[in-house]
Order: C-alpha cells, then sequence, then structure tokens
C-alpha cells in the first residue's frame, strides 16, 4: 500500500490466496451490511464473532474436515496481520499447515480492511451506489 516489500509481502499474499481459497471467491466480492468488505475484511469480521465456517465454499462442504478448513483460516490470519513482523514466515506456514499439534498464536488485526460504504441512490429502482474511500479504479484490459 506504501510501497514498501519486504519478505513478509509473499506471506500477505499468501494469506489472501489462502482465504480466497477457502471461500471460493474473489478478493472484492465481499458485502457485509451496508459495507463493502475485502475477502480480508470479510474474514476478519468472522472471526470475531467466531464463524469461520460461514466463509466456507459451500461446495467444500462435503469433502473438508472443518477443523482442517479452520486451522486454513486460522493461518491466513495469521499471515494477513497489520505488522508484516508478525506474520510468520513461509517455513512457519508449511509447518502450521501440515504438524495440526503446533498451537496458531491468535490472529491481530489484519492489514488492508477496507470498507466502502454503498448508499442508495434511487431507493425506489433499488440501484446501489459504491463510495469508494481512496477513488481509485482498476482496470483489466483483454486482448481478442
Amino acid at each position: 500500500m506504501e510501497g514498501i516489500f519486504s519478505i513478509k509481502s509473499d506471506v500477505y499474499s499468501f494469506g489472501v490466496l489462502m482465504l480466497e481459497i477457502i471461500s471460493g471467491r474473489r478478493n472484492s466480492s465481499f458485502y457485509n451490511a451496508d459495507h463493502v468488505l475485502n475477502i480480508v475484511g470479510y474474514a476478519w469480521e468472522l472471526w470475531k464473532e467466531g464463524m469461520g465456517l460461514e466463509l466456507m465454499d459451500p461446495t467444500l462442504k462435503d469433502s473438508c474436515i472443518e477443523d482442517q478448513l479452520l486451522r486454513c483460516f486460522h493461518v491466513g490470519l495469521l499471515c494477513v496481520e497489520e505488522n508484516a513482523d508478525d506474520r510468520p514466515s513461509m517455513s512457519d506456514v508449511v509447518s502450521m499447515l501440515t504438524t495440526e499439534t503446533i498451537s496458531l498464536p491468535l490472529p491481530t488485526r489484519p492489514a488492508f480492511v477496507i470498507r466502502r460504504n454503498v448508499i442508495k441512490s434511487d431507493i425506489s429502482r433499488g440501484e446501489l451506489q459504491v463510495i469508494s474511500v481512496n477513488g481509485l479504479s482498476n482496470t483489466t484490459v483483454a486482448g481478442r
């Protein structure tokens, strides 16, 4: 966000990817009441409420072990912690995911929790207008 990269930048990206895999959704496709959240913000809200299984992609329901999914969720949140020094190294992440006897520290507030207000622009037609806090847009250009 501030152009500062470290060896923990990849750990953050891995955490976001892990949360996307668990949820089966893209980073920017989460909504909570009147706010639009990124996946990190949505996952953090679920963690605080003790509702980690709500993040799970419904197609995983019959094929996963809940304790393992919750462990992946927990490790994903550790990877996206706000302070890069608090994030585990990738070798620690591998150990946490492969050794169930390793006790995991509690995650702290993640970095880059983005909230944007959603305001009804025309209540009669139910149209929503997203108000971004930073005014940036991201465009993906694809060839024909």
